[in-house]
């Protein structure tokens, strides 16, 4: 198939999947190679404070990841990325990069997606479950319990049937901890 060199796409995994946020002409199930969801950034506002910092996702390297891809309408790029920026780059704990994804189609395409620095402050490392859902049960920001966070996005993830190993025993853990939320 060939691709159209002025179609623009984001690529998104996390909330960025059920919530863009911005007007798009195509959404499709698309894989990033090279990269995996984790949740490695330390939240320091929305689900955690600077001395009890969350955990959100963030596209680090290694494997690949199910997200969505989305094709913003000629003419609107410029406004979706500075959006995207607003968003995403509040703390610039992501770099904005353009990589190739393959979508549900068949095609491959370039897309715009925000991948963890791993030099930030604010980049958690690999964490296991165990250590992932400590910190998650005992921290909340100015949007909530972190385990709030979690538990919605691993449910979205479940309604646009995508599995991830790896946050279900997150969630699993969460759901025996007498310090969070159950939901």
């Amino acid at each position: 198939m060939t691709v159209d060199m002025d179609e623009f796409w984001v690529f998104g995994y996390g909330s960025l999947m059920w919530n863009p946020g911005f007007a798009f002409e195509e959404k499709l199930t698309a894989r990033a190679f090279g990269f995996r969801r984790s949740l490695c950034v330390h939240s320091w506002v929305h689900r955690g404070t600077e001395q009890r910092p969350g955990l959100v996702l963030g596209l680090d390297r290694g494997g690949s990841c199910i997200g969505t891809a989305f094709r913003v309408q000629r003419g609107q790029q410029a406004d979706v990325v500075d959006y995207l920026r607003e968003r995403e780059l509040v703390t610039h704990v992501y770099k904005e990069r353009t990589m190739p994804v393959l979508l549900a189609d068949g095609r491959r395409v370039p897309a715009l997606a925000y991948v963890i620095d791993r030099a930030h402050v604010q980049y958690a490392g690999s964490l296991t479950t165990t250590e992932a859902a400590g910190i998650v049960a005992v921290s909340t920001g100015k949007s909530g319990p972190n385990s709030e966070y979690v538990f919605n996005t691993l449910a979205h993830l479940k309604e646009m049937g995508i599995r991830d190993h790896w946050l279900e025993e997150v969630v699993g853990l969460l759901r025996q901890s007498p310090r969070s939320a159950r939901a």
